[in-house]
């Protein structure tokens, strides 16, 4: 078993190469009568997209999207919509220099998959990694986008919140600064100055980790499962599916061992539409079961191992040597990352709605 498929009611499987011909994805368990178009899902490519900064690695991919099956057009109003059958997601590869990758063919990148995917399967892609490239994740985002829809009042956003140790100021916190800076950050001042940082951090031919903050705001109390179907663990499980993804918090996340009882518990108060909690130390989640609040869930990048300083490593022949990494890469791999944990949290939560849909009946609330 391979292991290409992610979720239970809504899923997806994605396939293809970072050098071939063409990645793509099938999205199954869409339910009918969902407005789509190409044009929707484009937008989300078009955020997470190669070569749109100094930041990022310059490889020129369009990441254009055609629709294959699934869909069809409602005559009565003339929108494409999902038919309820699986959806198959088209994006070809029109800027792959597989030469860059020829002097490293029989070495092992430090810190990157080659060593391990050599060892499971006896073979590897070595021109620009195949499935262990973050060149997959557009698909992971072209299933988001059609996720999303199905999330009817849902709200999904995210921010970068630190490069390397440069963390943002909470105080400074706007959403609209996101679509303002390449490095979709909300806040404006962090934002500048990692632009310095990081162009130190590229001239020296070294890369640097990231932290992403995701936050879904809409979602009713009730979403989740115990004790194995927690909402948590889900969204864990597909922020660390996430190549190069390191660590995930909800919540306080780790700073919660830091704190008391009384300082983490959320207290609670009525309210017009039902209990409230006056803070969200939780994330959102508690028991592995949505509460009404944000959904919160921070994840670590950690740097890319495609880098043009030397570093020791062995050959596939278990020979000493050293090796650099020519070609175009992502200084900052965590910042392309950002749309990424966007369309994973939309996956997980309509994979949630459906299930919870299924089992009660109700799309969620706890009945006040």
């Amino acid at each position: 078993m391979s292991f290409n498929t992610f979720g239970q009611m809504f899923r997806f499987t994605t396939w293809g190469e970072s050098h071939g011909p063409a990645i793509g994805v099938v999205v199954d368990g869409c339910p009918p009568g969902i407005p789509i178009s190409a044009e929707l899902i484009q937008r989300d490519l078009e955020r997470r997209k190669p070569g749109q900064s100094r930041f990022t690695t310059q490889r020129r991919e369009e990441d254009l999207v055609n629709i294959l099956s699934g869909v069809f057009e409602d005559e009565a109003d003339g929108l494409l919509k999902t038919t309820g059958t699986p959806i198959s997601l088209l994006i070809e590869n029109t800027d792959q220099r597989s030469k860059d990758y020829s002097e490293i063919k029989d070495k092992f990148r430090p810190g990157h998959a080659d060593f391990t995917y050599q060892q499971k399967y006896g073979i590897r892609d070595y021109k620009g990694s195949g499935r262990a490239s973050a060149r997959e994740t557009a698909a992971r985002v072209a299933a988001g986008a059609i996720a999303r829809q199905v999330l009817a009042g849902v709200t999904i956003r995210a921010s970068l919140v630190q490069i390397g140790p440069h963390k943002i100021d909470y105080a400074n916190f706007d959403w609209a600064q996101t679509s303002e800076n390449p490095f979709f950050c909300a806040d404006a001042t962090a934002a500048a100055q990692w632009e310095t940082y990081l162009d130190g951090i590229r001239k020296d031919g070294n890369s640097v980790g990231a932290i992403i903050e995701v936050v879904a705001e809409g979602v009713p109390a009730g979403w989740g499962a115990p004790i194995y179907g927690k909402l948590s663990a889900d969204l864990a499980s597909a922020m660390m599916s996430i190549n190069a993804v390191k660590g995930v918090e909800i919540g306080e996340g780790m700073a919660s061992a830091m704190l008391t009882g009384t300082e983490n518990a959320d207290e609670m108060r009525s309210g017009n539409n039902g209990p409230r909690f006056k803070s969200n130390h939780a994330g959102g989640i508690l028991g592995g079961i949505s509460n009404g609040d944000p959904i919160v869930v921070r994840f670590a990048v950690k740097p890319t191992s495609s880098i043009l300083t030397p570093r020791e490593t062995v050959t596939i022949h278990n020979e000493d040597t050293e090796i650099i990494t020519k070609g175009r890469h992502d200084p900052c791999v965590g910042i392309r990352a950002v749309p990424i944990g966007e369309a994973m949290m939309a996956c997980v939560l309509a994979d949630h709605f459906l299930r919870h849909r299924g089992q009660t009946g109700r799309d969620g609330g706890v009945g006040f």
